[in-house]
Formats: C-alpha cells, structure tokens, sequence
C-alpha cells in the first residue's frame, strides 16, 4: 500500500478556505442534496431541528471523508494538473493538519447523528467514511481499474442515510437510490477519466482508460448507460416516483443514452488531451463526447433527485403498480 505525501512546509500560512476546499464542497453539495431527497421521500415525520442535524451531520461526514482522501493522496494529486491545485499538494495545508481535520469530522459527525438522530444512520456514516478513506481511497484507488465501480458506493449511500434520519430503517426504496447513484458513477467519471488519462497515468493510478485503453473504456461507458438508464425509471413502479419523475427520467434517459452512444463512436481518449489550463470542460475536440456525457450526467443525477424531492414535497400521488413494503 501506497503511502501518503507528508508535504508539512506549507509556503504560507493556511486560511479557512483552505481548510474548507480540503472538504470538496462541490462534492458535498451534491450529498447533502442526495440525503435530503432520501430524508423527504421517506415520508416519516421528523423534527426539523432533528432533520437539519442529520443533514448538518451527513454533510460533515462527506467532509471528514474528503478531508482523509486529500491527505492520503498528496503524493498522487501533486502529479496531476487537474489536483496539483488543492491545499496539500499546493503546500497551503500541512498533511498531518487534513489527517487531524479528517478524523475529528469523522467523530464529531457520527457521534452527534447517533446521539441526536438514530444511531442506524450513524453506523451507515461510519461505513460510509470508512468506505471512501480505507476502502477506496487506501486500496481500490491504486489497485485496480475497477475502483471507481467499487468504490461508487460510498458516493451512494448519502440518500440510504438521509432515509435511515428520518424512519429509522432502509426498505427497498432507499437503496433503489443508492442503486441508481452507484450505476450513475461509472460512466460519469470514466467519461472523464477519457479525457484526464494522462494525468492518470502519470500519478500510476490505473485508472480505466489508463488499463484497458480508450475503446474498452468507451464500451464499458455504454454498457453501464444501458443498465442505468432502465433503472431510473424504476422508481415510478415502486412508489416512489410519479409522472413528473417518470417524465424526467424518460426524456432525460434518452439523452444520456444519445451522449453515452456518441462517447462510444468516439476517439476520445486515444490521444492526449493538449490542455494547458486545469478546467474540466475546455476539451479538444475529439474530447468533447465525452466532456458532454461527463457535463450531462451531472444534470441528470440532478434532474432525477430533485424531481423526486419536488414531488414528495408538493405531495404528488406517486405510481404505485409495484409498491414493495
């Protein structure tokens, strides 16, 4: 196993937005969005304090999480344009600072959840940070090209604890989302991976398209859009979703399918990318399938959820030719 950077000089003294960024906050939004959908389509009635610890308590969970991931791969994202940016490799934060920071968070949020909420929803944080910082960030990340399959898990769990939070139990639908964010992952960030594989390769993770090539990538990509798709329309059979949901999952579906199918009749990723800023978007052209996939799929996750959110909160009558108890 791999052992993290200790870049401990930092080349000026740190300040709160560094510690902050050690955090990922784009990454963060993204859960806390997720957990409050798990959290409302519960239907369990909570109290508001007690639903916006839980949502406060997940919310630092996923910075706990992120906090451990930076100080564990300083050595790797110092080699890579699109990281070399963050508060460790960059020298702003000394390693053993994010060490501490990740595993004060990772206490101070499980505790108060289990202290305050339910302590179900506190063992499924726990798992969760468990997941990302030992799991995939110490072992499935510099080990294998399935890492990001794998370790999508711990990116899924968000909505299975926000419903834990509210009714002290996970049925059948809470992990439903947890399944469709877990196939979601694999072509969202192999899209990517295509167009970042240098960086990839250069830091020795192997990545997919660093593994297998390009062109496996790209089928792989349409394989898991072919399995993912179907499964976001499940919820509105389940009782979970309604028309608006299957609407947007529908037409936004066939989207993603149309995107995945253009990635896959592609060439990305068969050349160097000849960027020179670390922007995410700003591709050649033979990139520019898989940048829209990669762009897209965040949309749809976001589509999905906060169709599902808009319904239970406005109390849509959902489908129900299903309904698992």
């Amino acid at each position: 196993m791999a052992t993290p950077a200790t870049l401990d000089r930092p080349i000026a003294p740190a300040r709160w937005q560094d510690f902050l960024q050690l955090m990922k906050p784009r990454v963060m939004s993204l859960v806390v969005f997720t957990a409050l959908t798990g959290l409302v389509c519960a239907n369990r009635p909570i109290h508001p304090v007690l639903a916006g610890i839980a949502i406060l308590c997940i919310a630092v969970g996923a910075g706990a999480s992120a906090s451990l991931n930076m100080w564990f791969d300083a050595d790797i994202d110092a080699k890579m344009r699109r990281t070399r940016g963050r508060p460790v490799p960059a020298g702003r934060v000394q390693g053993s600072d994010a060490l501490a920071l990740g595993v004060i968070l990772s206490l101070f949020s499980t505790m108060l959840l289990g202290m305050t909420v339910n302590w179900l929803a506190a063992g499924l944080l726990a798992f969760t940070i468990f997941f990302y910082a030992v799991v995939y960030t110490m072992w499935l990340k510099r080990s294998t090209p399935q890492n990001i399959v794998i370790g999508g898990l711990a990116g899924a769990l968000p909505p299975v604890i926000g419903w834990a939070s509210a009714s002290g139990s996970v049925p059948f639908n809470a992990w439903l989302l947890c399944a469709i964010i877990f196939m979601w992952t694999p072509p969202h960030f192999w899209a990517l991976s295509l167009y970042t594989s240098e960086d990839y390769e250069k830091a020795g993770v192997p990545m997919m398209p660093v593994s297998a090539g390009p062109a496996s990538t790209r089928r792989q990509i349409w394989i898991y859009s072919l399995l993912f798709t179907p499964l976001c329309l499940v919820p509105a059979f389940t009782g979970l979703g309604g028309p608006g949901y299957l609407a947007v999952a529908a037409l936004g579906g066939l989207v993603f399918l149309i995107l995945a199918w253009r990635v896959y009749r592609s060439r990305a990723g068969d050349a160097p990318d000849p960027r020179q800023d670390d922007g995410l978007y700003d591709v050649k052209l033979a990139a520019r399938d898989a940048r829209n996939l990669f762009a897209f799929s965040i949309l749809y996750l976001t589509l999905i959820f906060a169709a599902l959110l808009a319904e239970h909160l406005l109390g849509v009558h959902p489908l129900s030719l299903l309904r698992p108890n």
